[in-house]
């Protein structure tokens, strides 16, 4: 049934060592520090992503 790398059985066990080394009170701010890192990391980079075009237009008006 499912086939991925991560089967339910996996994450089940995966949450479980997780509570186990940071401890149910920890486990809210553990999330909240994970999920500005995400947020961090794709900001990043789609200012890489969109810098490019940035620099295409300020050398074309530097150019004119």
């Amino acid at each position: 049934m499912f086939s991925g790398a991560f089967q339910p059985l996996h994450l089940l066990l995966i949450l479980i060592v997780v509570l186990i080394i940071f401890g149910p009170g920890k486990l809210p701010d553990v999330g909240k520090a994970l999920g500005k890192t995400i947020s961090e990391f794709k900001r990043s980079t789609q200012a890489d992503i969109d810098e490019p075009e940035e620099t295409k237009a300020k050398d074309q008006a530097t150019k004119a």
